[in-house]
């Protein structure tokens, strides 16, 4: 059996005789094949007979048992004779002959192979292979430009126009300005307008060539500005809120004397953009937030914690060790920071500028959980694409760097969009009705981080995606046609990956959108649900005692803090309230949950407490075997909400099928009249006949498998599986085994 190959993909190195090792005790288990090195990926291909599920989510660009290179960490070989073993990088020697290859990936699998039975030439060349080819020297010699290489490609009148090809993703680029005056218009913001001052990156690097800025600031004096910014990056609007306060996001001004003149001015045309003129709160987040060096150590101790250490002695070390990484810590800490932003512009009706020194790392996080928080659009598929494109990848957020897909500068490596994803999954688990998609499409997109296939994750900002194609034509030669440009495809065209049917698995069944239909007496209206209230500075007092997430006075670190707590030690400077009564803010935020939340008008603010931010368990503990739960998990509800709403949407699609009853009262079908509709639901509803269980093949770490992912002994009865089981009390000592490098 041969590999599968994409367009531009080649076999650089191949060995046989390979057994991936399933069970770390019982190699009878293994499977036995073929191990294969390209430009794109590892590939094992098996020549045992697999029983396939019954239902199976097929990747379109990775097999069962392929690792793209992108996602490969580190690459080990172990001399098991010799004892030794060697952390591979590209152009390294090999002095001697590996009878294992372990690799560590970024989405945190491991994967061992074994090579008792395969030529130690062989196995020496396959294994220097992929240390070479997991260390790409350039972008351009990353496996996604040879992929487009001869696949994509558009003419300049539809890139001008933001038109995409048929069947191409609906999402907004925003590498036009008819995208962004379209933002404006959905958000209301008359006084701002499309700059495009920064065409061809006349002004700034890293901002892109449109952006928008307030009205009365005229193109003269932003170019003036613009120099005494970091990055010459000039403040930029984000969004605006119904109650005309705006989002602004911006960089440093390292000169002091600068710093004050252009503040005045710039708070000057941010007032005269606001309907009642409202007051601006400028927020430093390099003061009151975690540096990106801190969330990357902080992601090392929870890839080690989850997939690597062996469980000592209790389960309680387990979870202290799980809180002392403070992941969860700097979740709740962005979780919070950006609540106190949200109460600034809904609370206030303030203007807020988001500043940091380079503008491209926690504004990203900050700016774009305020507006999930706060407009209902960023909940849905299409707006929640748009916000990742408007506020990650056309802001200049370097995304080759903090993947680090060159492996050249592990410092400046750091897990922001994962921290993201995670902030955005907490909100999700919290209310669940309230987005349109579901946590397999957050770890999905997580996911492809580290397929080099898609624009969206490969470059540092617009300009370096421009420079770096056009690099790669002159390099390769490649002559476009008149009229033609070479179309890097985003993340957003989801075909490239799944199928409409495996598509479907994004789709929330339970979602509670405004325009969600129903049938009334034979004809389709629309659901609305009464209108949330709105809060001003002026809010009314709620009786004493906690909110239902004890929210008493979050710039004052009210929330019960975690041992250790960062969030405990943080003091924002967006409030300076010290009365000893109740402050405003305190009071929006007690009212607010103390009434019923309407997540589809707007505001939506999460409990902050630590027991209701636990660990994303679909993402981080997929690949654990330990850590599966046959038949359980929360796509045990999502198997069932799926059905329900598959019968449900199949009841109204008949319903929409007939004219209305008739003087008998028999309802008749209209000649007519549409066919029944494809169901947006993965799983379809069962009939009267077929059993209503959960299926065998469904687990809590569907639709990833752990099987052949992770090598551990003693699979069973170990203390996670008993702690994610609900157990009290732990009597076992058994361990797993430790895979020091």
């Amino acid at each position: 059996m041969e590999a599968r190959l994409l367009p531009g993909e080649i076999v650089v190195n191949e060995v046989n005789f390979v057994r991936k090792c399933i069970a770390a005790e019982k190699s009878h288990d293994d499977l036995w094949g073929k191990l294969i090195c390209t430009n794109f990926k590892v590939s094992f291909i098996t020549h045992d007979a697999l029983t396939k599920p019954k239902c199976q989510v097929a990747h379109r660009l990775l097999g069962e048992h392929d690792i793209p290179l992108a996602c490969l960490d580190q690459v080990v070989t172990v001399n098991d004779a010799k004892g030794k073993k060697k952390v591979l990088g590209s152009n390294q020697k090999l002095k001697f002959n590996p009878s294992e290859l372990i690799l560590y990936c970024k989405d945190f699998r491991i994967v061992r192979f074994s090579f008792d039975e395969a030529g130690p030439e062989g196995a020496k060349k396959v294994c220097l292979a992929i240390a070479h080819y997991s260390h790409p020297a350039e972008p351009q010699l990353l496996f996604g430009f040879e992929y487009i290489g001869t696949r994509f490609r558009e003419s300049t009148d539809e890139r001008r126009k933001g038109t995409l090809p048929k069947g191409s993703s609906q999402t907004p680029l925003f590498d036009c300005s008819s995208d962004w005056d379209r933002e404006i218009k959905r958000t209301n913001a008359e006084e701002w307008r499309v700059c495009s001052i920064n065409q061809g990156y006349a002004v700034s690097p890293s901002l892109p060539e449109f952006f928008v800025v307030p009205a009365s600031l005229a193109d003269q004096d932003l170019r003036q500005y613009a120099v005494f910014f970091t990055d010459k990056r000039i403040p930029v609007w984000c969004w605006n809120h119904p109650n005309g306060s705006a989002l602004i996001r911006m960089a440093n001004i390292p000169d002091l004397l600068q710093q004050k003149r252009l503040d005045q001015r710039i708070c000057n045309a941010i007032i005269k953009s606001h309907p009642q003129r409202s007051e601006v709160h400028k927020s430093d987040l390099d003061k009151s937030l975690p540096s990106i060096q801190d969330i990357q150590n902080s992601l090392v101790k929870i890839r080690q914690i989850c997939v690597i250490d062996p469980f000592e002695e209790s389960e309680e070390k387990w979870l202290s060790s799980v809180e002392n990484s403070q992941w969860l810590d700097y979740v709740g800490t962005f979780l919070k920071y950006s609540c106190e932003v949200v109460y600034l512009l809904e609370g206030l009706n303030a203007s807020v500028i988001l500043q940091e020194e380079e503008d491209r790392d926690l504004n990203c996080v900050v700016s774009s959980l305020v507006q999930i928080m706060l407009d209902p659009h960023f909940r849905t598929l299409s707006g929640f694409q748009s916000l990742v494109q408007k506020e990650w990848v056309m802001a200049g957020h370097r995304f080759l760097d903090r993947c680090n897909h060159l492996k050249k500068n592990d410092k400046e490596e750091s897990p922001l969009f994962l921290l993201f994803l995670d902030c955005v999954w907490q909100l999700m688990n919290q209310y669940p009705s309230a987005f349109e998609f579901t946590e397999t499409y957050l770890a999905v997109l997580s996911d492809s981080m580290w397929i080099p296939a898609f624009s969206t994750f490969l470059f540092n900002c617009p300009k370096h995606h421009v420079d770096t194609m056009a690099a790669f034509l002159e390099d390769k030669n490649i002559t476009l046609g008149e009229g033609e440009v070479l179309c890097f495809p985003p993340v957003w065209e989801w075909s490239q990956q799944l199928s409409i049917k495996d598509q479907a698995l994004f789709n929330n069944p339970i979602y509670v959108g405004k325009g969600a239909r129903y049938v009334h007496n034979g004809a389709v209206k629309s659901f609305r649900r009464t209108k949330h209230k709105t809060y001003s500075s002026t809010l009314r007092g709620t009786p004493p005692g906690l909110a239902r997430n004890g929210l008493q006075g979050l710039h004052q670190g009210g929330t019960l803090p975690r041992r250790n707590s960062l969030a405990a030690q943080l003091r924002s400077d967006l409030f300076q309230v010290r009365d000893v009564a109740e402050s405003p803010s305190e009071r929006f935020f007690r009212d607010w949950f103390s009434g019923p939340a309407d997540p589809q008008q707007g505001l939506l603010l999460p409990q902050l407490l630590p027991s209701h931010l636990p660990l994303w368990r679909l993402y981080f503990l997929r690949w654990v075997p330990e850590a599966c739960i046959p038949r359980g998990g929360s796509i045990t509800a999502y198997h069932k909400f799926s059905q329900l709403a598959d019968e449900i949407e199949t009841l109204q699609s008949q319903l929409r099928r007939y004219k209305g009853p008739t003087p008998a009262s028999t309802p008749l079908a209209s000649p007519a009249g549409p066919q029944s509709e494809p169901s947006r639901m993965y799983f379809k509803a069962s009939s009267l006949y077929e059993p209503s269980s959960t299926p065998d093949f469904l687990s809590s770490t569907f639709p990833f498998t752990p099987v052949g992912n992770l090598c551990r002994p003693n699979l069973h009865g170990t203390p996670i599986s008993k702690f994610l089981n609900g157990a009290k009390i732990w009597l076992s000592t058994e361990t797993l085994s430790n895979e020091p490098l």
